[in-house]
């Protein structure tokens, strides 16, 4: 078990998954407020040994919220799980995503059909109880208030959290990886994906006024504007960079446009330090989001202006 505490009452449980380069990329966040006890994205039911040996390691009871910041499984597939550990737990998700984890099998099924292993190593969604999972778009604990943005484009269930100067992005701005100088940023635009949906939350959130960012993949940093900067540029030049080779009438060649991003994009500049291992893990996602812009592009040609 590997708990770091960037600031105080901020904990990030480390899930590492026995899976290629699955290391520094998926963790939990735990938060206590005022004596309350918040779980950001439990993560796979895999690991919801490690979060509860992390709670129990900080003398936590009860947990007040667990927060989804979207029914991914490697978010939220734990979370059933963890609430019967601590039944009194209030879990808030996207209300376009509460039936979904009540009755998780279809969720399940989809997530065995894209992920293939990975999604056998997280192991089955936990279904959730009716009576625990709920939306609010504000809440309420001890003196603290927890603003909720609907942020959709990872994910059309997609959420953040804001509490305080914190917020916690799940995916909005996509992945970054922990380098000792510098950013590593990757966007994160799987199928289906819609630019203007994408764009617009990740403006919402840029527009908050916070001092640090929580990132589902991984860790938090403190130059919230950089982030944010970097992500937004990141998307356009992604886009653009797609619709380049989209315009040219090939098919599509994922590798090749990946190989134009690594040498022109702001948010990769840094993909050269990462571990090996890593570097193999961040290529599979970014062809995948490549395939997502290029779906959009073939739907939009489609429609009539």
């Amino acid at each position: 078990m590997t708990v770091h505490h960037p600031m105080k009452n901020l904990a990030i449980v480390d899930l590492d998954q026995p899976l290629e380069g699955f290391r520094n990329f998926l963790s939990s966040w735990i938060y206590r407020p005022d004596g309350m006890t918040v779980v950001v994205d439990p993560g796979p039911r895999s690991t919801i040994p490690v979060v509860v040996a992390a709670l129990k390691h900080m003398g936590v009871k009860k947990i007040d919220y667990i927060l989804l910041t979207h029914i991914h499984i490697d978010h939220a597939g734990g979370a059933g799980l963890l609430v019967t550990h601590y039944p009194d737990a209030k879990v808030i998700c996207h209300p376009k995503g509460i039936r979904h984890m009540v009755d998780p099998a279809k969720l399940w099924e989809g997530s065995r059909t894209f992920l293939g292993k990975v999604a056998e190593v997280y192991g089955e969604i936990a279904a959730i109880p009716e009576k625990n999972i709920s939306y609010e778009n504000r809440i309420h604990i001890g003196n603290e208030t927890i603003n909720v943005f609907e942020t959709p484009g990872h994910a059309i269930n997609h959420l953040c959290y804001q509490i305080g100067d914190i917020l916690f992005l799940g995916e909005v701005t996509g992945i970054n990886y922990p380098l000792e100088e510098g950013l590593y940023l990757r966007i994160a635009t799987p199928p289906p994906f819609i630019y203007e949906i994408y764009r617009s939350s990740l403006e919402k959130v840029a527009a908050l006024d916070v001092s640090h960012v929580c990132f589902g993949h991984y860790g938090y940093r403190e130059d919230v504007k950089n982030v944010f900067d970097t992500g937004l540029n990141q998307l356009d030049n992604w886009m653009d960079t797609v619709a380049k080779h989209y315009g040219t009438g090939s098919d599509l060649n994922e590798e090749e446009i990946y190989g134009d991003l690594l040498k022109n994009d702001r948010g990769l500049s840094l993909y050269g330090k990462l571990p090996g291992d890593v570097q193999s893990r961040e290529k599979i996602f970014s062809l995948n989001s490549i395939r997502g812009m290029w779906d959009y592009l073939k739907e939009r040609e489609k429609k009539p202006d």
